[in-house]
């Protein structure tokens, strides 16, 4: 017979179910229900429960949602046990046991799936339950919310008409939050809600405690397959055949009176990482209270006011906590008549600032190792400290022009600017249909928002705490989020929004900074912050201490070097030389060069364009002084520097529209030389046009086929590198030879490049340390790179163009065409394009680093795609042997730590 439910404190038997391995432990319980088993174990003070394992949700669904066979009866059996433990009976109005039913996956999914409370509840079980307590207020509190989770979780009831009447009794009453009706109002408001149920569902509230407590059970396990659980699973990487497991816990209140309250913690403040608690709670409430954002918190410190030494208590089982899991955590409390219970624990959600900084100081603390910190950071959390900020300048003129409107919670920082959409669907319309920058507002978020804030660029409420759902959701996927904006008024009716005095409409521009909690009407410039933060530069320095590779940085110009120099970039992978070309004042003389009909003209142009190449080169060896500095040779075909074929033609047309208009001689003749020198553009345009200009005359072909064009490259490069020499700057130049295809092809450009380099060296009377290699994104270069590497000094995989050539696909149409559908549908797991494809271009690497190896032993080699930036690529380089990963300056502190990982991972 198959074990499907197990006791919190059963957790033994389950740790034998999964081999003694806590991960599958984990897997088998949800973290949820892992969690709560060992907190019993180390005697924190939990309601007594069980856990109805992840294998029995995936069974269910697999069954077409039945339970799997003996799953009921023992769900029933653990019941007793908790009967016997409690001294309560489910079902018995004289002596009443009440459950919650709350999902639990192995990966937190923080509101995304479903919960109810207070099951067990009847008309019968609250009227003995009003004698036993003598507070017929909190019982009819506790049966209007069961009614309503029931009908909203389990029979799919919108929550407008119960929120409608409870409205309607705080208008009556004059009062501000639902605590303060009393208790006649409740009961009624069962009625009508038992009322609401029957309308919406067409069936009746189900009075049989056992019953409510299956469709409870039924609602949770379906909800893992519901939108919101699935799109959430597929922002944060969760695989989508885990399931969940469901926790069946005894109730206990914090909505019995002033000595009663519950709340939600974390161990560290979960936005900056200081080491004190952070959090909210409320007195004489249940927890949905608190995260729903329906009533105003109280800060966690508050506690410590009202209740001092269950705040003293909390605190203590909080480091306790902390200590034993070895990180931060998130707990989730009731108080119930001055007695502390802890309902969950987890890992916390926290924004990339406090995630290193506890990384950090945990280390220094003693808790864990530097290669745990390192481990604990994912390489797209360094990503965060370059989320952009409002410029000073902007922000300032902003406040003396009275933009200021609003200040409300700094949950998760960074700025963000754009339209107000006020519901989920159409925020993920604009942004993903329409392309536009978008803030969702919101008066709170729900679980089925979650679809709309992954979209959105930031987030705004009027209502909710630091532990609210847009609190959480913000931070775990880094979006900037101002919550509990009080005087923030939405009026969803006419789709506009009141705050600071000013009326702002859908569709209106806002900007809000989540590091400081200010909202702004209007656009505000934003910027991108340097790395300045102690804690992530202590942390890359413990990663540059376990990496292998090493990681280098995609410059063109100085001042993008310097940058990347300062992220910790320890050479130059890739300067594309031809983007010096698209400077204003040099566009004359390289169209020049391109259209020149004889080689004395076309050699003005390239010596006028020598002396910007050089000083360009100077620049960048200056700023990466004693590193490495590859430079591509010119790879894009010479079209792209001219004018485009149609736009020439409709010019020439409009000019000849204009000739039959002309008023004077002069204009005639001004428009007839017009008309000339674009006709003869476009007979060289035309000439130069190709049907696949991308597998056409470019890289290593455009310089066998204009060698003076290279050549004058070379001169550049070598020219700059013993000028510098001369002022004490140590260079390492390395010249790539793009796109070769043959080893004959190679060999007849370097045979030429090396004698002008030679003969700039005996010149300037300077030797200068240099390489010649080639950029491997032809399948025929890897798959011939023993033969290349006789002439190769270096291999530099070009993994872009290494990916179309190897898939048969441009990028540019596959990714705004079929590559969408080929995601969307699974045939691909992964975009090739933003993720290397290790099946087939990884192969090809592979067999060009052995082979090229081969002949060369020592062979340099690295990348210098955009996929040298992405964390999955660069454990599949550091598999491969690569020496270095190159990518763009504001990527090199992701792929040190991306590299330290790989590192640790694979030893």
């Amino acid at each position: 017979m198959s074990r499907w439910v197990y006791a919190f404190d059963e957790v033994e038997q389950a740790e034998e179910h999964a081999g003694g391995d806590w991960e599958r432990v984990r897997a088998l319980l949800g973290g949820k229900g892992a969690n709560l088993a060992e907190m019993t174990r180390i005697d924190v003070p939990v309601p007594p429960g069980f856990t109805i394992t992840t294998e029995a949700c995936n069974a269910y669904l697999a069954a077409g949602q039945e339970f799997p066979d003996d799953m009921w009866a023992q769900v029933v059996d653990a019941l007793k046990a908790v009967e016997e433990k409690t001294g309560k009976s489910f079902g018995d109005p004289s002596n009443p046991l009440l459950v919650s039913c709350r999902s639990g996956a192995k990966f937190s999914m923080p509101g995304m799936m479903d919960t109810v409370l207070n099951i067990g509840l009847n008309d019968e079980v609250a009227e003995e339950m009003v004698k036993l307590t003598g507070d017929a207020r909190f019982v009819y509190d506790s049966y209007r919310r069961l009614v309503q989770m029931f009908g909203s979780v389990v029979l799919n009831v919108d929550d407008e008409p119960f929120e409608d009447v409870l409205a309607d009794y705080r208008a009556k009453r004059g009062v501000e939050i639902d605590s303060e009706l009393p208790a006649e109002d409740f009961k009624e408001i069962v009625e009508e809600f038992k009322a609401i149920v029957r309308r919406f569902a067409r069936l009746d509230f189900p009075t049989e405690p056992l019953r409510q407590l299956a469709l409870a059970a039924e609602a949770v396990f379906r909800s893992w397959n519901g939108k919101r659980a699935f799109d959430y699973r597929n922002a944060a990487g969760i695989a989508h055949d885990l399931g969940t497991g469901v926790n069946i816990q005894t109730m206990v209140f914090g909505n019995m009176g002033d000595d009663s309250a519950t709340g939600v913690a974390m161990s560290r403040n979960a936005t900056t990482g200081e080491a004190n608690l952070e959090g909210d709670f409320l007195v004489n409430a249940q927890g949905e209270d608190v995260v729903a954002g329906s009533r105003v918190t109280d800060s966690i410190d508050h506690l410590r006011d009202v209740m001092p030494v269950l705040y003293d208590e909390f605190s203590g089982t909080a480091q306790k906590l902390e200590k034993h899991y070895r990180e931060m955590q998130d707990l989730e409390f009731t108080i119930e008549r001055g007695k502390l219970w802890l309902l969950q624990t987890r890992d916390g959600k926290r924004t990339a600032q406090a995630a290193v900084r506890i990384a950090v100081e945990l280390v220094e603390e003693g808790m864990i190792s530097k290669k745990e910190a390192v481990m604990r950071v994912h390489p797209d959390q360094v990503d965060f400290f370059l989320h952009p900020q409002f410029d000073s300048a902007s922000r300032r003129q902003a406040i003396q022009a009275d933009e200021l409107v609003a200040t409300g919670l700094n949950v998760s920082p960074g700025a963000a600017v754009g339209v107000v959409a006020f519901d989920a669907d159409l925020a993920e319309r604009w942004a993903k249909d329409e392309g536009k920058h978008v803030i969702m507002v919101r008066p709170e978020t729900k679980p089925d928002d979650v679809h709309g804030m992954l979209a959105a660029d930031g987030i705004l409420t009027s209502r909710g705490g630091r532990t609210s759902h847009a609190a959480l959701v913000a931070r775990q996927f880094g979006k900037p989020a101002v919550v509990g904006v009080a005087e923030l008024e939405i009026d969803m009716a006419n789709r506009l929004m009141q705050v600071g005095g000013k009326e702002i409409s859908e569709g209106e521009w806002v900007s809000i900074d989540g590091t400081t909690g200010e909202v702004f009407a209007g656009q505000l410039q934003t910027k991108v912050p340097d790395i300045e933060d102690p804690w992530l530069t202590k942390l890359l320095s413990w990663a540059d201490e376990f990496r292998r590779l090493q990681v280098w940085t995609n410059a063109d110009y100085p001042r993008d070097a310097e940058r990347a120099r300062s992220y910790g970039a320890q050479g130059i992978g890739l300067c594309r030389t031809e983007h010096m070309f698209f400077e204003p004042g040099r566009m004359p003389f390289v169209q020049q060069m391109i259209t020149a009909e004889s080689e004395g003209r076309r050699q003005e142009a390239l010596d006028v364009l020598l002396p910007f190449q050089r000083e360009d080169f100077a620049g960048l060896f200056r700023a990466m002084d004693g590193l490495p500095v590859i430079i591509r040779l010119i790879d894009p075909p010479l079209h792209e520097f001219l004018p485009s074929f149609e736009d020439l033609t409709m010019s020439i047309m409009d000019h000849k529209i204009r000739l039959a208009h002309a008023t004077s001689l002069r204009e005639l003749n001004e428009i007839l030389r017009e008309v000339e020198a674009e006709e003869r553009m476009l007979e060289r345009v035309e000439a130069l046009r190709e049907m696949n200009p991308m597998l056409g005359t470019r890289g290593v072909r455009l310089g066998i086929m204009i060698p003076e064009l290279t050549k004058m490259q070379v001169r550049a490069i070598f020219e700059a590198a013993c000028q510098v020499a001369r002022e004490g700057v140590v260079t390492h130049p390395e010249i790539m030879i793009p796109l070769t295809s043959h080893v004959n092809e190679l060999k007849w450009q370097r045979e030429v490049l090396e004698v002008e380099a030679k003969l700039v060296m005996e010149e300037r009377g300077t030797e200068v340390d240099y390489k010649f290699g080639t950029m491997i994104e032809i399948p025929r270069a890897a798959i011939t790179a023993d033969q290349v590497a006789e002439y190769a000094e270096f291999f530099s995989f070009g993994t872009n163009d290494l990916t179309q050539t190897t898939f048969g696909i441009s990028r540019d149409d596959a990714e705004t065409g079929f590559l969408i559908s080929y995601l969307e549908q699974g045939i691909l797991e992964v975009n090739p394009f933003a993720s290397l494809d290790e099946d087939g271009v990884g192969k090809l690497m592979q067999w060009a680093v052995e082979q090229g190896r081969a002949t060369r032993p020592g062979l340099e080699v690295g990348i210098c795609g955009e996929h040298g930036g992405d964390p999955s690529s660069i454990d599949l380089c550091h598999r491969l042997g690569l020496d270095y990963v190159s990518c763009s300056p504001f990527r090199v502190p992701i792929a040190r730590l991306a590299a330290a990982q790989a590192a640790i991972t694979h030893s």
